[in-house]
C-alpha cells in the first residue's frame, strides 16, 4: 500500500457527508479503519451512531462512490459497525460543545442564526407553504437552513417536504430528517398515521422546548418556525424560548384577513420581538391573456404593513406578493416545493425574491463577543 494511495483514499472519505449531521464522516469520527490490499481493494469500516440508522445505505453508497473515483482503487468493501457508548458520548460533546450540555443554541451570545417565526391571524392563508418554500429557496442558495413545525395541532411541513423518514435518536439527542438540504422537525414525525394531538398549554411549551434543545440542527444560517394561527400558547412560548426571533406575518389581500393578521403581528409589542415583514399570499390569479383576477381583493398586505409599522413604531415592510398558482398547490401535494420544481413560475419567483430579502437582513451584534483588544 503506497502512502500516496492512502492519502488519496483519506481525502476521498473526507468528501463523504453524513446525511443527518451534514458533516464529513472523517470529522465525526465515523471512520473506524481503512485497509488497502495490493490489488487495490479498499476495506472500510464505518461507525454508525445507532444500529438502526435509517440512512445506512446512503452512507454505504456515498462511501463506495467516493472511493471508486480514486485512481488505483479497484473495489470497495464497506463494513458498518455501531459506535460504543463512549464514542457516542464523545460525538455528542463534539457537536454540542464542552460537556455536551443541552440548551437552546440559538440563544447563545455568539449565535449568528436568523430565526423567523412565521405567523398568521387565521388558518388557510398558506403560511406553511410559504415557510417551506422560503426555507428551500435559501437552502438552494447554499445557506444552512432548518424548520421547526411548531403547528402542533395542524402539522403539515413533513408532507409539504415529502418527508417520511423518522428522526434518529442518539441517546438524548435527536437528529432531524433532511429534505432539499433543509433540516426539519415536526410533531407529525412522532405520531402514528393521522392521529390528532390533543395537548394543553404546558405540553405544547414542553414539546417546543424539546425541539429547540434536544434536536441537533448544527450551525444554521436561518431557522424557520411554522407557528399555528393566532396568538395562543405557542406564540407566547416562542417569545419566551426564542426572544430574538423575528416575526413574519402571512396574510391574503382580503381586508378582513388583514384585520385578523394584524393581531398576530401586534403581539410583538407585548413580547418585545421584531416584525421582519408582511407577506401577502394568494395576491392575484394571472389570466391566459396576461391580465390579473383579484379573487381575494387587493391591498390587504400593504394595509397590514402600514398598521404594524404604526403599532410597533418600526418600519414593517411588505416583503412580497405571491400570486395564486396551481403548481404551488401541486408541489405541496407531491412534496416538492415550487421554488425547486418550477422555479421560473411567477409564484416561485416571488417566493425566491422574499427569501433573498430575508437573507440580506443584517445580523445584529448585540450580545456577541468581539475579539477586540485595547492597545
Amino acid at each position: 500500500m503506497s502512502t500516496t494511495l492512502l492519502q488519496a483514499v483519506n481525502a476521498a472519505l473526507a468528501t463523504v457527508i453524513d446525511p443527518e449531521l451534514r458533516r464529513p464522516i472523517t470529522e465525526l469520527g465515523m471512520v473506524d479503519s481503512v485497509e488497502i490490499s495490493g490489488d487495490g481493494t479498499v476495506r472500510l469500516a464505518v461507525l454508525l451512531t445507532i444500529a438502526g440508522c435509517p440512512l445506512r445505505d446512503t452512507i454505504t453508497r456515498d462511501s463506495e462512490a467516493a472511493l471508486l473515483d480514486v485512481p488505483g482503487v479497484t473495489a470497495v468493501e464497506v463494513d458498518l459497525k455501531v459506535m460504543t457508548q463512549p464514542q457516542r458520548d464523545a460525538l455528542k460533546e463534539q457537536l454540542r460543545g464542552p460537556g455536551g450540555e443541552r440548551g437552546i443554541p440559538f440563544n447563545q451570545p455568539g449565535s449568528l442564526t436568523k430565526v423567523f417565526a412565521v405567523a398568521s391571524g387565521k388558518g388557510g392563508v398558506g403560511k406553511s407553504s410559504v415557510t417551506v418554500n422560503l426555507a428551500c429557496s435559501l437552502a438552494a442558495q447554499g445557506l444552512r437552513v432548518g424548520i421547526v413545525d411548531a403547528d402542533v395541532y395542524g402539522f403539515s411541513v413533513p408532507a409539504l417536504m415529502g418527508i417520511t423518514q423518522a428522526p434518529t435518536r442518539v441517546d438524548d439527542m435527536i437528529l432531524p430528517p433532511v429534505a432539499y438540504g433543509v433540516k426539519v422537525i415536526s410533531i407529525g414525525m412522532f405520531v402514528t398515521g393521522n392521529q390528532p394531538v390533543a395537548w394543553r398549554g404546558p405540553m405544547l411549551h414542553r414539546a417546543l422546548e424539546q425541539f429547540l434543545t434536544d434536536v441537533y440542527f448544527g450551525d444554521l444560517d436561518a431557522l424557520f418556525l411554522d407557528l399555528p394561527p393566532g396568538t395562543g400558547d405557542i406564540a407566547i412560548s416562542v417569545a419566551q424560548l426564542l426572544p430574538k426571533a423575528e416575526i413574519l406575518v402571512v396574510t391574503t389581500p382580503q381586508a378582513a384577513a388583514a384585520d385578523v393578521a394584524e393581531r398576530a403581528g401586534a403581539i410583538a409589542t407585548q413580547t418585545g420581538q421584531t416584525v421582519a415583514g408582511v407577506i401577502e399570499n394568494m395576491s392575484f390569479l394571472e389570466m391566459p391573456d396576461g391580465g390579473r383576477m383579484d379573487l381575494f381583493g387587493t391591498g390587504g398586505g400593504e394595509v397590514l404593513a402600514e398598521r404594524l409599522s404604526a403599532s410597533t413604531g418600526t418600519d414593517v415592510p411588505l416583503l412580497g406578493q405571491i400570486p395564486l398558482d396551481i403548481l404551488l398547490r401541486e408541489g405541496g401535494d407531491s412534496g416538492q416545493p415550487i421554488v425547486l420544481g418550477a422555479p421560473d413560475t411567477p409564484a416561485a419567483v416571488a417566493l425566491s425574491g422574499i427569501a433573498g430579502k430575508l437573507a440580506a437582513r443584517p445580523r445584529g451584534l448585540a450580545g456577541m463577543k468581539l475579539d477586540v483588544q485595547p492597545r
